[in-house]
């Protein structure tokens, strides 16, 4: 299913952005649509090799798999502290990777560069960066801050507002 068809079918208030060039970093990304870098919401692969123990069992239900793969949503230029992910997973830092690329294909559908925070192959948790809230939306109602995510592709984005995203993605809000 192409990503505009998941979003029509799901009713997801997005616009998919195409042939703005390549954007396949966040600078590119801001560059290209004149936002700040913040404002590119960015979605990982993680692979995670030793058991996951959610600080939050209800929340989350791990992909039985192993190694088991995680989805985080974070943004702008900012890094993803593996410390903090694994504090979330229940395990080390050591035993966090990003997955190769020919995993983030396979398991979500979209070559990295250009994942879409939704409308994957595969089922997956996903975490959200906590700071996407409180950095980029701050005390601004979320349903008026537009944030801009990969739209399938290097060369295409998705506008979405902050309070659409939280609501698609059901994600579990952490520092990340």
């Amino acid at each position: 299913m192409s990503l505009q068809a998941y979003i029509d079918q799901h009713g997801i208030a997005a616009r998919l952005i195409g042939n703005i060039g390549e954007t396949p970093t966040v600078p590119a990304a801001a560059a290209a649509l004149g936002v700040p870098p913040d404002h590119i919401i960015k979605t990982l692969l993680f692979e995670v090799s030793a058991p996951i123990t959610f600080a939050n069992p209800q929340s989350l239900i791990p992909n039985p798999q192993s190694p088991a793969h995680v989805v985080v949503i974070s943004y702008g230029e900012k890094r993803v502290d593996k410390k903090l992910l694994g504090a979330v997973l229940g395990v080390s830092k050591r035993h966090i990777a990003f997955a190769k690329a020919e995993t983030v294909l396979s398991l979500i559908g979209y070559p990295a560069g250009g994942v879409p925070p939704f409308g994957h192959r595969t089922a997956l948790p996903v975490l959200i960066d906590a700071g996407i809230m409180r950095h980029v939306v701050g005390e601004r109602d979320p349903h008026t801050v537009q944030v801009f995510a990969g739209g399938g592709d290097d060369a295409t984005m998705m506008a979405i507002n902050a309070g659409e995203l939280l609501r698609v993605l059901g994600a579990i809000n952490c520092d990340l």
